[in-house]
């Protein structure tokens, strides 16, 4: 079987995102990843939003931490689960998907895609919900949204503690409470591994058409967080600018955990171009 192709699997009773059927996929140790410009993600995430009726989209991020998490993804299948769309989130997965298919691709960020993705709900009347993150960056990505989208609805924010993510009938709550809350975009800051189980086992429960698994994007939004400089992540650096500021909490994911990740992206079959 080619590891380049078209992405394939039955259709669920519900209708997928017809533009999201027409995207290459690659293969990347375990995680098909999906091969397309910011503009593209942008049409694919904005098409579900705006759309009743369809399977939840469910966007994940992959980069070293999402394979070292995942060995396959996503691990288990279900016409009534969300379908995933996977964007290249650093720089070993960009290289790797070049080397697959001969071409370059753009990495896409959570961070970099978000402030587009609110543009266009806030433009469509859309709503915007939270499960994770912490009070205070929660309380500055509403003073940012209030500010620079104001048309855009905040449906609310849930906060599981660690115990209540393990406790199935309190997460069907959740899903429930976020269902009554008309929640369109649910960003979904758990951090991996438990932010992509949860939408994968409770995603299509919440009524969310989209979930964006973007991990600290609240902390982005709320500025809390900056990004790495241009420079820096133009040329591949972006971990280490990153374990520089937070040592202690990023040391164990980049320099234990990250080395065989990197090397399971490279075992990355090469053939099968198309």
């Amino acid at each position: 079987m080619s590891d380049v192709g078209e992405r394939g699997g039955r259709r669920s009773p519900q209708q997928g995102n017809d533009l999201l059927e027409r995207i290459r996929v690659v293969r990347i140790a375990g995680s098909p990843v999906h091969l397309v410009d910011e503009e593209q993600a942008q049409r694919v995430i904005s098409s579900s939003a705006g759309a009743a009726g369809r399977r939840p989209l469910a966007v994940a991020s992959i980069n070293l931490d999402h394979v070292h998490h995942f060995p396959v993804f996503p691990a288990e299948t279900s016409e009534e689960g969300p379908e995933w769309f996977n964007l290249i989130d650093g720089a070993p997965i960009a290289a790797q998907a070049r080397r697959l298919t001969g071409l370059a691709h753009p990495r896409l960020a959570g961070s970099d895609l978000i402030e587009g993705i609110l543009m266009r709900a806030a433009s469509a009347g859309l709503s915007v919900g939270v499960i994770g993150g912490s009070d205070e960056a929660t309380s500055a990505m509403q003073r940012r949204l209030r500010t620079d989208w104001p048309a855009l609805r905040f449906a609310g924010r849930w906060s599981p503690t660690r115990s209540e993510l393990a406790d199935d009938a309190t997460q069907t709550r959740v899903a429930h409470a976020i269902r009554a809350a008309s929640v369109d975009i649910l960003l979904v800051c758990l951090g991996k591994p438990r932010q992509e189980e949860w939408i994968q086992r409770y995603g299509a429960a919440s009524g969310a058409r989209v979930l964006l698994a973007f991990g600290a994007v609240v902390d982005f939004l709320g500025g809390r967080i900056r990004r790495a400089p241009a420079w820096v992540s133009r040329a591949g650096l972006e971990w280490a600018w990153r374990l520089a500021r937070e040592p202690r909490r990023l040391a164990r994911r980049y320099l234990v955990q990250g080395p065989p990740a990197y090397l399971a992206v490279r075992r990355s079959r090469t053939e099968g171009r198309s």
